[in-house]
Order: structure tokens, then C-alpha cells, then sequence
């Protein structure tokens, strides 16, 4: 009934209902951002964009800032840009090759350019280091290469010890989730996504906000079963 009414008011203001139902459309997406973030954010790519030119600038003065390097190999990680973020790697590994986070990344980066060897060796190497590294996420990455590859028993070892973390990372437990699901392990697929919900609930209030649409996410593939 409000949605109703508030139509009919933009209706009446506009003398339009193609421009008020536009502006219904463009409310609810503007708190979707604000508030639950299911749909994609369309001003993030130009966001990125502008951090991207922001750091090759910075680097074109001083081309020797790690922190920059590291920050637009993300970026390029983010649009699928592999190669470009395995080039700014490379330029640091005289600096980082002892930083878990960094063996980390590059070896999730190379997984993703084919170079699986290479990309599990590096892995191993940072989760030596730091087993709580990225919160998981390498395991989890590790084992949807293995998915990919139709390596079932590796991927399923991935995710067990995924499983042993205490994480505070919805994400990763609605990844996990679907990984299981796909790997046919429906009782621990459930179980994941039930996880992801009370971490979420679990969570403070400034933490909830960019965790949110992993757990109504997760809430909904528990559901649907």
C-alpha cells in the first residue's frame, strides 16, 4: 500500500508514471547500497578506475612505493586483470617475497592465469607463515581451482581445513558454502551457510553493513536448499 501511494504521489508531481516509477526504482536502489548491497554497485568500477590512475600517477613520481604497488595489483585482481596484477607483483618480490599476504595474493593471482603449481607452492608458503592468512580465503580459492580441475578430493581436503578456522568473514563461509554444494556435500554446504548467518549476527554494527549481503545470501541458499 505505501509503495502504492508514494507511485501515485510521484505520478501526481511528475504528471509522468514512466518518471515516477524511474524514481522509485532509483530509491530503492540507492538503499539497497546504503543498507543490504545485493545489487551490484555501479559506481564502483569508476571508483576503481579513479584509484587506478590515482596510484599510476604516484608510482610514475616515486616508482619504487610498495604500498601503491600492492594496492593496484588488487585493483587489477578485482577487474580480472590477472597478468597486470602479476606485473606489479613481480616489481615487489624483492621487498615482499617474506610477507605472507603477499605470497598469498600472487599465488591466488597465479591460479588464476593457469599456473596452478606455481599458485599452490606460493600458497603453502604463506599459510606456513600465517595460517590464519586472508582469513582463509586461500584455502577456499585452492579448492575451487581444484573443483575446476575436477579434483574432488582436494578440493573437499581445501575445505576441511577451511573449516577449522574461527572465521568473521560471512563472504568466505557463503563461498564455502556454495564450493560444498557444488562438490554435492549438501549436509555441510547447509551447515556453512548457517554459519555465515551467525557470524553475522555476531558481527558490530559498523561491520554488518558490508557483510550484509553475504548473509541474506547465505540465509537464502539455506532456505532453498
Amino acid at each position: 500500500m505505501g509503495k502504492f501511494v508514494l507511485f501515485s504521489l510521484l505520478w501526481w508531481l511528475t504528471g509522468n508514471p514512466l518518471a515516477a516509477l524511474l524514481i522509485i526504482l532509483v530509491l530503492l536502489y540507492l538503499l539497497d547500497l546504503r543498507f543490504i548491497r545485493l545489487l551490484p554497485d555501479f559506481t564502483k568500477p569508476i571508483r576503481r578506475w579513479r584509484r587506478l590512475s590515482a596510484l599510476q600517477s604516484q608510482l610514475r613520481l616515486n616508482p619504487h612505493d610498495t604500498p601503491a604497488k600492492l594496492e593496484a595489483a588488487r585493483l587489477h585482481m578485482e577487474k580480472r586483470q590477472y597478468k597486470e596484477a602479476l606485473s606489479y607483483l613481480d616489481g615487489i618480490s624483492s621487498v615482499m617475497r617474506d610477507s605472507p599476504e603477499y605470497l598469498c595474493d600472487k599465488g591466488i593471482y597465479l591460479l588464476q592465469v593457469g599456473r596452478m603449481e606455481e599458485g599452490v607452492d606460493l600458497i603453502e608458503q604463506a599459510l606456513q607463515i600465517n595460517p590464519r592468512v586472508r582469513y582463509g580465503e586461500p584455502y577456499l580459492r585452492m579448492g575451487e581451482e581444484y573443483a575446476r580441475q575436477q579434483e574432488r578430493e582436494k578440493a573437499l581436503a581445501c575445505l576441511e581445513e577451511l573449516a577449522q578456522i574461527n572465521m568473521s568473514s560471512c563472504e568466505v563461509y557463503f563461498k564455502q558454502g556454495v564450493l560444498y554444494d557444488e562438490l554435492q556435500q549438501k549436509a555441510k554446504a547447509k551447515q556453512s551457510f548457517l554459519e555465515a548467518i551467525d557470524v553475522y549476527r555476531g558481527l558490530p554494527k559498523y561491520k554488518r553493513r558490508t557483510e550484509r549481503r553475504w548473509a541474506l545470501l547465505a540465509w537464502f541458499r539455506k532456505t532453498i536448499g
